[in-house]
């Protein structure tokens, strides 16, 4: 899930940043170059997960055109922000790979 997101927005802030566009739109294509790596590689994932959510609402909402993809990218980044990395992530090797076990009720 994390590849697919960050892939996806590498590949839309590149290709955004080579059509010339305003020097706020160039920003915010960086910014989003930039979370798609750090999702790419599983570093700071809640936060950059949470970046994608608070990103791709408002592209949704003030850009013209297809909202589907921003809704669908917002809600991997939310997934993301909740789940957290995974195990094959920067993350993981900096802070340890948190895991929970939920025990049985005894009745």
């Amino acid at each position: 899930m994390r590849l697919v997101a960050g892939s996806a927005l590498v590949f839309h802030g590149i290709t955004a940043l080579q059509d010339g566009s305003s020097l706020e739109s160039a920003i915010l294509h960086v910014v989003t170059t930039g979370v798609g790596i750090l999702l790419l590689i599983g570093l700071w994932t809640p936060i950059a997960g949470a970046l994608v959510a608070v990103i791709a609402v408002w592209h949704a909402f003030y850009h013209l055109g297809d909202p589907w993809s921003c809704i669908m990218l917002g809600t991997l980044g939310a997934a993301l922000a909740l789940l957290g990395p995974g195990g094959w992530s920067v993350d993981a090797r900096l802070f340890g790979w948190k895991r929970i076990d939920i025990r049985d009720r005894e009745s």
